[in-house]
């Protein structure tokens, strides 16, 4: 019972630190829902990492290290994403 308890209060700390980093980026860097993804993605990793830090059973890792794909996956997705969006607005160098 009490690595369910860990892992909820886990859940619940980055899930703050995740809110508060997204309500501090400047709508002008980023599409809200890129800089959303990207601090959720990068929060559950920190996440994952603590709880991987814990003994655990083998559904517990297996599960713990889908989501550390997926979020690994997502947030190397949203850097491509808003690198892409921000060459858009770089002046192109005129061909001689």
């Amino acid at each position: 019972m009490s690595g369910l308890i860990l892992m909820l209060l886990v859940f619940v700390f980055v899930f703050s630190i995740g809110y508060f980093l997204i309500r501090r980026v400047p709508p002008l860097l980023h599409t809200p829902l890129m800089s959303m993804t990207n601090a959720i993605s990068g929060v559950t990793l920190l996440g994952a990492i603590l709880l991987f830090a814990t003994k655990m059973a083998v559904p517990g890792k297996v599960l713990g290290s889908l989501a550390v794909l997926m979020a690994v996956f997502n947030l190397f997705g949203g850097f491509i994403v808003t690198a892409r969006m921000l060459k858009m607005f770089q002046k192109k160098k005129d061909a001689l």
